[in-house]
């Protein structure tokens, strides 16, 4: 059976997590429960290092992390990670529940936070253990609701940046930098009333009130201004 230690019949937990002391006292608690857990040094792995882990060991649950530092956003290592058998319970400091939804959505059995009282995370383990669900229909298809919002919310944002002229972009990702317009008019060398002009249009084309709403609409959809080699003045 996978997930079950043949010599002792102790249930295999996984930890994969960057927190060394959560991951600790994680570990700890869950070896007191009688499961056979490992930690892997997230920090220090490839996805592919750690998926051959994941394989080796074949954990009944695994518990990952979602903000991995080097390794990445953890979200991405769901589905292979369920490919292989193993139960995955995401623990994350996250609260956004739309990314809650995205997790779900590639295989998570559930996403707890880390500010939910340990004998909880211990009870979603026990019940995976045990082959019980930890999460109804309903809440499963609120979360996945909450990520399908978020995505159509960031696929208009992004159809509003692209009615932006290169120029615009131009302006647009000096704004995000911080340069007022005085300093943009100086270094592009054209007066203040020209790029207040194309501020205007800006704002217009996003549909947008300011130039401060301007920049945090930008940034919400993960908006990167062009290289300066493909700017047109």
């Amino acid at each position: 059976m996978i997930g079950t230690d043949s010599s002792n019949r102790r249930p295999r937990v996984l930890i994969v997590d960057d927190h060394v002391l959560f991951a600790e006292s994680l570990e700890l608690s869950l070896n007191m429960e009688g499961y056979d857990v490992r930690r892997v040094p997230a920090a220090t792995m490839t996805p592919n290092q750690l998926l051959a882990s994941v394989s080796r060991y074949q954990p009944r649950v695994v518990l990952l992390d979602l903000d991995l530092g080097e390794l990445g956003d953890g979200v991405r290592l769901i589905t292979p990670i369920a490919r292989t058998g193993s139960n995955v319970v995401v623990l994350t400091a996250s609260t956004d529940k739309s990314r809650w939804g995205d997790c779900v959505r590639q295989g998570a059995r559930k996403a707890i936070p880390k500010t939910q009282p340990l004998n909880e995370i211990l009870a979603v383990v026990r019940k995976i253990c045990q082959g019980l669900p930890v999460m109804d229909a309903a809440e499963r298809e609120q979360l996945i609701g909450l990520w399908s919002e978020q995505r159509q919310q960031e696929h208009e944002l992004r159809e509003r940046l692209e009615r932006l002229t290169p120029r615009e972009r131009e302006v647009l990702g000096q704004l995000i930098a911080g340069h007022p317009v005085r300093e943009i008019a100086r270094t592009s060398v054209v007066s203040e009333a020209t790029v207040r002009t194309q501020v205007k249009a800006i704002l217009a084309k996003l549909e947008v009130t300011s130039q401060l709403a301007a920049v945090g609409l930008a940034r919400q959809a993960g908006w990167s201004p062009p290289s300066k080699d493909g700017l047109v003045s």
